[in-house]
């Protein structure tokens, strides 16, 4: 982050300090910063910690990896063939308002609420903007293009692969960042919802005792794991991009 970027968390984190010291809210309400601090240093030097954060991890991953690839299967399949565009895009666009909580117990009475509940909820949360960046990446490459390898005899594969794939690459990365987002947000409520271990459920569990300081320091490694994650991807997107850029040029990888 830079030094206009800190400025909103280090005033949020002045605020609170502030409130606390002159006791506005009550401590039961809103604990002091360092009492959270001293709460998520004694979870990092737990097992507890990263036994919740090790489970909430592999059920993001592994939905989002099945969520995004179905999200880059469906919108290839959209772009490649206008007819079952037509057929399926609008019957997608309609279940893409249907949020994920609306889903809970329609899935919840398909497979009850083991991990196969958690895994098919993420993947429809990564699945929506995987698939219609994808669709996008088609859309936004010129008609021209295609003739041209259409001309040139390029099957269904290479036209994928040669023509729409480095172009669309920002597009696919943007609903892949999306995707994560919108995966990780569902994997916690899922958690909050059905769930004995994860980052959620320790959520929950905190609420439950009223350790407010554990709701927060959960809250604190959420975003913290969220937004490094997020930071990963951006990493991966520059260095695709600068890869396709040398290529371009003719110049050593």
């Amino acid at each position: 982050l830079g030094v206009f970027g800190m400025l909103f968390p280090l005033t949020l984190l002045a605020i609170w300090q502030l409130g606390s010291a002159q006791q506005w809210i009550s401590p039961q309400v809103l604990p002091a910063p360092e009492f959270v601090a001293q709460t998520l240093a004694e979870l990092y030097h737990s097992d507890e910690l990263w036994l919740h954060t090790g489970a909430s991890l592999q059920r993001v991953l592994l939905g989002f990896a099945l969520g995004s690839l179905l999200g880059l299967l469906l919108g290839v399949a959209m772009g490649l063939s206008q007819r079952f565009e037509a057929y399926v895009l609008p019957s997608f666009n309609a279940l893409v308002q249907i949020p994920v909580l609306a889903w809970l117990p329609f899935v919840m009475l398909l497979v009850g609420i083991g991990e196969a509940f958690k895994y098919i909820l993420i993947a429809k949360a990564a699945l929506v903007p995987v698939t219609l960046n994808t669709l996008q990446g088609f859309r936004q490459i010129p008609v021209a293009w295609l003739e041209v390898a259409c001309i040139y005899r390029y099957t269904k594969r290479q036209q994928v692969l040669e023509v729409v794939l480095p172009q669309a690459v920002p597009t696919l990365f943007t609903g892949l960042r999306l995707g994560f987002t919108k995966a990780w947000l569902s994997l916690v409520v899922v958690e909050l919802v059905a769930s004995s271990e994860g980052l959620g459920y320790l959520i929950v569990y905190g609420r439950q005792l009223f350790q407010l300081d554990l709701v927060l320091a959960a809250v604190i490694v959420v975003g913290a794991i969220g937004y490094a994650m997020d930071r990963l991807l951006d990493v991966a997107e520059r260095r695709v991009l600068q890869g396709r850029l040398r290529t371009e040029l003719g110049q050593p990888s």
